[in-house]
């Protein structure tokens, strides 16, 4: 059981984020946000995905005015994300985004904080302060001979401050680096001097093999200890990777019920199946499953029959055959190349029946 940190409470459109609140997952968008078609059918596709918060980069003017057509059609929290001209912050509130990503250090000095600040507390919308190790302030490089868990520290706290100075805490902090330890070192140290929620994050974690490798232990070592409240995976991939990848973690630690949980074994000289042929396939043929199910591929009689009888449906190969349970009781016997369209009609018919189940007990209540 893992006891979460307390932390303020921020709303982001209708997703609540910290103070308990279930962690969230979200993505950002690779198109170029002026280009309004191609931007939502990203964003439709991560919602598609599990996607619960999106981020759209806005370098430049157009891009900030086209945000509020793109929030008109779409379904989850929309922010913004901005460096140095406070100016597209101003539009992306204008335009009715749900939250800010910017540095009120770096977007030309306290007068214009005041003016984004102002703004962003009439439509109380939400200031996520990202500190990046990539792009820490060059005094703090010089402080810290480069970037460090407590260069970001540092440069967090400056930024926090400047908001808080303008009374405004609707905030939501992150401290990203492509080094896990680092990443890891820095939410330690900031989470035991503020109260504000953390968005976390290993930046650049690379494609999707390592990638999510590096993810996983950043994102596993923070989250197992309490500590934060809202992932985003960063991935040289197609953003609904990232979202997959971001939800598994969270499953992994209990931190997330619902959904697929596929589980299969790694197969050895036991396997009378081709396992991880098998087990691919099968993983493919339910990736986009958005029902709450237990799906285990086995390969032997040694741990198979025991997986498979503990998942809600699952197979345990033999020789050239698959055993199909179902609640935890062998229902067919099929030949191993027919083994992915029995698993799957019978993943359709556990669906359907428990569907059926609860909308009889709803008519009887």
């Amino acid at each position: 059981m893992i006891n979460r940190r307390k932390t303020r409470q921020i709303q982001l459109g209708n997703v609540t984020v910290g103070g308990g609140a279930p962690i969230t997952v979200q993505s950002m968008t690779k198109t170029d946000t002026r280009d309004v078609q191609a931007t939502l059918l990203e964003i439709w596709a991560l919602e598609a995905a599990g996607c619960e918060i999106v981020r759209c980069a806005v370098p430049v003017r157009e891009a900030a005015e086209k945000l509020g057509e793109i929030k008109r059609q779409i379904r989850i929290p929309l922010v913004a994300d901005i460096h140095f001209n406070y100016k597209l912050a101003l539009i992306a509130l204008e335009q009715g985004v749900d939250g800010l990503r910017l540095n009120p250090g770096n977007i030309g000095g306290k007068k214009f904080v005041m003016e984004v600040v102002s703004l962003a507390k009439d439509r109380k919308i939400p200031i996520r302060i990202g500190v990046n190790a990539g792009s820490l302030e060059k005094d703090l490089l010089e402080k810290y001979s480069g970037p460090t868990a407590q260069g970001m520290v540092e440069s967090a706290l400056r930024h926090i401050h400047i908001l808080e100075e303008c009374n405004y805490q609707e905030m939501k902090v992150s401290l990203k680096a492509s080094d896990p330890p680092m990443m890891i070192e820095a939410y330690e140290m900031l989470a035991d001097k503020v109260d504000y929620p953390f968005h976390l994050g290993v930046t650049e974690a690379g494609t999707p093999g390592v990638g999510t490798i590096k993810s996983a232990v950043g994102l596993g070592a923070v989250l197992s200890q309490g500590i934060g409240d809202t992932i985003r995976v960063s991935l040289s991939a197609d953003p609904t990777e990232e979202v997959r990848v971001g939800i598994d973690i969270l499953k992994a630690l209990g931190l997330r019920k619902g959904g697929l949980t596929f589980v299969s074994c790694p197969s050895c000289g036991r396997a009378d199946v081709d396992l991880v042929k098998l087990a691919k396939e099968v993983e493919d043929e339910f990736r986009g499953l958005n029902e709450e199910i237990h799906i285990a591929v086995m390969g032997c009689e040694v741990n198979g029959p025991g997986e498979a009888r503990a998942a809600d449906i699952g197979v345990a190969g033999g020789r050239g055959i698959g055993l199909i349970f179902k609640g935890g009781e062998v229902v067919r016997k099929v030949p191993e190349a027919e083994i992915v369209s029995a698993m799957r009609e019978e993943v359709d018919k556990f669906v359907a029946e428990r569907k059926a189940a609860k909308a009889a007990a709803g008519a009887a209540d």
